[in-house]
């Protein structure tokens, strides 16, 4: 007699319940790192529009930050912690290689023993994590899942580089995905191109630095290159985002775009078409690039400044180092 397999199905939709939000404790001004760069506040304000950005203490690290935004989405979601069985976190900047930032997130918050595990997608990461834990819930493989993007980018700045030292800053968001009546979530458009992986990264492994090769590894990229893939075809997967979904720029609340240069996501709400109805989220000002954590962070922000946002509908993209990206239509909590 042979038997067949039992698969499970889940739920038909699921939604984003609720945002949760920690950055660093330190506001940096642009004054503060102008000296190693040999550079100007009104310089980086016109190249990246940032005007400061939020670093942690040194006794901060990422585990902290993604603990204290998972603890305020779990409090608001209602969903008691016992009931999320997947922790999903997006990072680059884990302290150690191995465990997961996930599985002690997962124990911190009350949710042991969850399935946990960490991604790398860098900048797209938070996407990437929307889009499994949606994936998990409709099929059958989770009930409530728990999606935290979270960096400590601080720990790996060369306060000498000048192609993304001042760009970034520490932070973490945070978000409880479970069951919808309606769909909540959209196709995610994902993707990548490790052609050009060059374009950003680290500038060595630990094995160089073991061997005394480089210093410390830190982050750097190539500016141009990177901006002109951002801005030309990013917004063509942002665009293949909207036609997934059904809709069109005009049914959009919000915008939220990867907090990567206030030039890019300007570039990128026009080359959209995006009406003046939609608000877009521009966090970098004050928080920097925060890479996995930047789009929770600015969502959070968002529907902190503007609660008339709960019920519509977001585009959100995330790209970076890879290069990868990720991008779907959310419906706000």
């Amino acid at each position: 007699m042979t038997r067949t397999l039992i698969q499970p199905t889940g739920v038909a939709h699921t939604r984003i319940y609720a945002y949760g939000a920690a950055r660093g404790e330190i506001a940096v001004p642009n004054d503060d790192l102008v000296g190693p760069i040999d550079s100007s506040d009104e310089w980086i304000r016109q190249r990246t529009g940032i005007v400061t950005r939020t670093r942690a203490v040194a006794e901060t690290d990422a585990i902290d930050l993604a603990t204290d935004a998972a603890r305020e989405a779990i409090e608001r979601s209602g969903v008691d912690p016992e009931l999320i069985d997947a922790v999903i976190v997006a990072t680059i900047s884990n302290p150690k290689q191995t465990p997961s930032v996930s599985a002690i997130v997962a124990d911190r918050v009350g949710a042991n023993p969850a399935a946990a595990y960490d991604l790398n997608a860098a900048c797209a990461g938070f996407a990437y994590g929307v889009a499994q834990a949606d994936a998990l819930i409709r099929a059958g493989a989770s009930h409530y899942a728990l999606v935290i993007g979270t960096e400590k980018l601080s720990d790996v700045v060369d306060p000498a580089d000048r192609s993304i030292s001042f760009l970034l800053g520490d932070g973490a968001g945070a978000v409880v995905i479970g069951p919808s009546e309606t769909p909540g979530i959209g196709p995610t458009v994902w993707g990548s191109d490790g052609s050009k992986a060059e374009a950003v990264g680290m500038n060595g492994t630990l094995t160089d630095f073991r061997d005394g090769k480089v210093a410390w590894p830190t982050l750097r990229q190539e500016g141009p290159t990177v901006f002109r893939w951002a801005v030309w075809e990013m917004v063509k997967v942002a665009r293949q985002a909207l036609e997934a979904a059904g809709i069109e720029a005009a049914d959009l609340a919000a915008f939220v775009p990867h907090q990567a240069n206030m030039r890019i996501i300007d570039e990128f709400a026009k080359q959209l078409g995006l009406p003046d109805t939609v608000i877009v989220g521009r966090d970098i000002e004050t928080t920097g690039n925060t890479s996995a954590a930047s789009i929770p962070l600015a969502t959070h922000r968002l529907l902190e400044e503007h609660p008339e946002l709960s019920g519509g509908l977001a585009l959100q993209i995330g790209f970076g180092a890879g290069l990868v990206f990720g991008a779907q239509v959310v419906v706000l909590p």
